[in-house]
């Protein structure tokens, strides 16, 4: 039996690259489930698989995704259960469970880059009359992890909980020009088709003098590159060792873009990032967040 869809229609989320199935195969490993790191990865891959398309999932439908021994297939439902992360809904059938949302509460409360984003948000929609959102770097993609609403905002919007990849959208093109040149030729190495579907360059060379010309404004702009008819304006948010760890952005549509005083709203914006890199830079000891791994 199928797993069950949750009625309307919603875009699925983006996924790195490279990622073809949200359970990694570990099958094939030598000692099997023997490797604890390997089975709990599979096991916590088992929450991917629930999706807007597919919010409801049976035991059966499951076991058959992990690709693992019934028993082993099991172990790991009744492991999720147990922690509250998925929920039995039916006989033989879960959902996601209610320990994800205290989890939400949780990194609300505590994440640094969360927290030194709190007030700020809010000043900047004042200030520009659009929509802002914090962002931080996740393995391979950009994470929203704050957003403030303006009235009238677009439907389309990036939000908290979704990811972008590096190469599209402002709040992901103004990290780049700050990662490690070693790792930003890495990244070029094996996204080249894809940096110059970007714009950002059709060669090494090419990436690297758009990458500085990003870094010298301090800012980037961008026009409907993820989402058709949204403007998006973004700088960079770094940590104390001047670190990149993220961007802070202000989304608006396009038709609205006459209206628009760009330089005081880039003004403001730039204002707002360096707000949170100082808020970073005085959290307590042990509490700056350091830069995620990306290449």
């Amino acid at each position: 039996m199928a797993p069950r869809k949750a009625g309307g229609k919603s875009k699925p989320d983006f996924k790195p690259s490279g990622q073809q199935s949200s359970v990694p195969d570990t099958t094939s490993s030598k000692g099997g489930d023997g490797n604890s790191s390997s089975s709990l990865t599979k096991m916590l891959g088992i929450l991917d698989l629930f999706t807007p398309e597919a919010s409801i999932w049976s035991t059966n439908d499951l076991i058959k995704r992990l690709g693992t021994s019934r028993s082993t297939a099991y172990r790991y439902i009744r492991g999720l259960h147990a922690a509250g992360l998925i929920g039995a809904v039916g006989n033989g059938y879960y959902v996601l469970g209610p320990r994800i949302v205290e989890l939400d509460l949780q990194i609300r409360n505590c994440d640094p880059l969360h927290q030194a984003g709190k007030g700020v948000l809010e000043q900047l929609v004042a200030a520009t009359g659009h929509s802002a959102l914090l962002c931080t770097l996740f393995s391979n993609s950009v994470l929203c992890i704050r957003e403030h609403l303006a009235p009238l905002s677009p439907d389309s919007l990036f939000s908290r909980g979704q990811r972008r990849p590096l190469f599209f959208g402002a709040t992901s093109k103004v990290i780049l020009p700050h990662l490690p040149s070693h790792r930003l030729r890495s990244i070029y190495n094996r996204n080249a088709a894809t940096v110059a579907k970007a714009d950002l360059g059709i060669t090494w060379k090419e990436f690297k003098s758009n990458l500085l010309k990003i870094r010298k404004d301090g800012y980037v702009m961008t026009r409907g590159e993820f989402n058709s008819g949204v403007i998006g304006i973004a700088a960079p948010v770094f940590n104390s060792e001047q670190l990149i760890i993220g961007s802070i952005g202000i989304a608006f549509q396009q038709n609205e873009l006459p209206n628009v005083d760009l330089p005081k709203t880039i003004i403001a914006l730039k204002r707002a990032a360096r707000e949170i890199t100082q808020r970073m830079a005085t959290t307590m000891t042990g509490m700056d967040l350091p830069p995620r791994a990306v290449g």
